[in-house]
């Protein structure tokens, strides 16, 4: 996948800071020319998480924090709304004649995926969503670079088959030259090859690495 476009910013507790997120969201996807699929729907999915947020309890006069990456034209939008409240939000199955409360249930609806972390500084959770374009081609792109490029993380080409890199250090061989050894997840034997040797390489999409989350 391409390289992400993100921006983060802060918005007051109040109602008007949901129409102000939509507006930010509309004009950053128009910037990165992203889809009109992926602008409608993101917009939607941003305005429940951030009308969640400024609704819920917090201490003292916090901020509600959002964070929008894209990646290509709009095949992957990931939304995040930072709260200081305390729990976890629930998707609720209302009666016919509540009014609120299907906020969730519309998220759950547009997101590929939706879930809740807790934020690791600070107080309070991070509701997250990710959002698909239909054509979205989530095949983990290829590349060839040499062994000292590589990192933890990223599948590499090795004895006819994909493995995940776990680790990855550079040491000398004893005429002197330059070595890099990669360790993999699967427990097979190490790579000790030349830093400039050219190894094929994938990364795993981010949309794979995120948890999935059930309420």
């Amino acid at each position: 996948m391409s390289e992400p476009n993100e921006v983060k910013f802060r918005l007051p507790r109040c109602h008007g800071s949901v129409p102000r997120a939509r507006a930010a969201l509309r004009a950053k996807l128009g910037e990165w020319r992203a889809g009109r699929a992926s602008a409608e729907d993101g917009e939607l999915v941003l305005s429940e998480l951030v009308t969640n947020a400024v609704r819920v309890p917090v201490p003292g006069d916090r901020l509600v924090g959002v964070r929008i990456e894209c990646r290509g034209r709009g095949e992957f939008l990931r939304l995040e709304v930072s709260d200081a409240g305390a729990g976890r939000p629930e998707v609720r199955q209302p009666g016919e004649l509540d009014k609120g409360g299907r906020g969730l249930l519309l998220v759950e609806a547009l997101a590929h995926r939706w879930g809740v972390d807790e934020r690791r500084a600070g107080i309070g959770k991070t509701v997250w969503a990710e959002l698909l374009a239909p054509a979205a081609d989530l095949t983990p792109a290829e590349s060839v670079i040499v062994a000292e490029s590589v990192r933890p993380g990223q599948c590499v080409r090795a004895w006819g088959a994909w493995h995940t890199v776990r680790a990855v250090w550079s040491e000398r061989f004893a005429s002197g030259g330059p070595a890099v050894v990669i360790t993999l997840d699967d427990g097979g034997p190490a790579l000790r090859l030349h830093a400039a040797e050219p190894l094929t390489v994938r990364t795993v999409p981010a949309v794979e690495a995120a948890p999935v989350i059930q309420s």
